[in-house]
């Protein structure tokens, strides 16, 4: 799964949407309007550092199994610290790449989360950074 397009979070905008605080089932309706906690706003709930924030766009299939999809948007946190088993976005070889990332005792493995691919091991002559963390995932259904 590759990156397709960067974009930065506009905080400019406010867009605030009512928010039901209880579950929603999937049989029978209930009158929701008496269940209105407060408002919504997605940049609020989605973005926690917002200098350090920015959005994907990504194409492929190797993260399917992670659910995302291709033509996905990912929110993406530089400034959360790459610890074992998160999802990143890293830079291996001058191409941004999404993986989960997987570091053992001496070695750091970038995971596909489809069984079509097989994870790609960091050898030191390859240009390897990590450019920051996956924190959700946005898509249709």
């Amino acid at each position: 799964m590759k990156v397709q397009v960067i974009y930065h979070p506009d905080q400019s905008t406010k867009c605030r949407r009512p928010l039901f605080m209880v579950p929603v089932s999937a049989g029978f309706p209930s009158p929701a309007e008496d269940y209105i906690e407060g408002k919504l706003d997605l940049n609020q709930y989605l973005v926690k550092h917002p200098a350090a924030t920015f959005f994907v766009k990504v194409t492929g299939n190797s993260m399917i199994d992670a659910g995302i999809h291709d033509g996905d948007i990912l929110i993406v946190d530089r400034s959360l610290k790459p610890v074992n088993k998160k999802v990143v976005i890293a830079v291996v070889n001058g191409e941004l790449t999404v993986r989960r990332i997987r570091v053992t005792k001496d070695k750091v493995f970038l995971i596909s989360e489809n069984k079509d691919y097989k994870p790609l091991q960091i050898e030191e002559e390859m240009g390897f950074e990590v450019w920051g963390v996956v924190t959700n995932v946005i898509h249709p259904l």
